[in-house]
């Protein structure tokens, strides 16, 4: 995949509008290269809705914000959230919270849902989905979920795990995308990115005699 990193007007081609290791770690093993600007925007802001409404505004929102600054910037915006029964699961500010969340995800579906935006305001493009990926929990133990509670991973998780981290022991399948998952449905925003011609596939010659 081509990389990028030209400047246009001085500012970045492509930024990421989020201060997650995990979105950059997915983009960067997509083989893009880009600039990290997290926004100030005000998550809280924003009341509840429409689980798939609300990722897309909050996605957009981020995203918008930074676009303000870096007008001649495709710029990427991202939110994800745990769904259960309709239920938001957000990220646990406690033991005690933690652990209410993973016994309630044990041994149930639920659904992750991650909103995306990509935005360019000297192209006047704003595009924004969401995507929803079913995880299916194993049956946990006490033990177990003590064991990840002390680990301190899942504090700044939406529902209290990572999927890319310790917490893969609790995931017993997923239908849909992983790095949906793990924060930023990498497929999708690819696909995007090809056909607004931001970036490319460069082909590869075969040489005589070469298969």
């Amino acid at each position: 995949m081509q990389k990028l990193f030209s400047k246009i007007y001085d500012e970045p081609f492509l930024i990421l509008a989020s201060k997650s290791p995990r979105r950059r770690y997915l983009l960067e093993q997509a083989g893009l290269s880009f600039s990290v600007v997290p926004g100030t925007f005000d998550e809280d802001s924003v009341p509840l809705q429409a689980s798939e409404t609300y990722v897309k505004v909050l996605a957009e929102a981020k995203a918008g914000e930074v676009a303000e600054k870096y007008p001649n910037s495709w710029v990427i915006g991202a939110d994800t959230i745990v769904l259960i029964n309709d239920t938001i699961l957000g990220k646990p500010g406690s033991r005690a919270a933690a652990r209410t969340m993973l016994k309630r995800l044990s041994g149930q579906t639920h659904q992750v849902l991650t909103g995306y935006s990509i935005i360019c305001k000297v192209k006047n493009r704003n595009f924004s989905e969401a995507v929803k990926t079913q995880v299916l929990f194993k049956h946990l133990t006490d033990e177990e979920v003590e064991w990840y509670i002390h680990t301190k991973e899942p504090f700044d998780k939406a529902g209290a795990y990572a999927i890319q981290g310790l917490g893969t022991f609790l995931v017993k399948r997923i239908s849909g995308s992983y790095t949906n998952v793990v924060g930023l449905p990498v497929c999708e925003v690819i696909e995007f990115l090809v056909k607004e011609g931001v970036i490319g596939f460069k082909g590869i010659e075969r040489q005589a005699g070469r298969p």
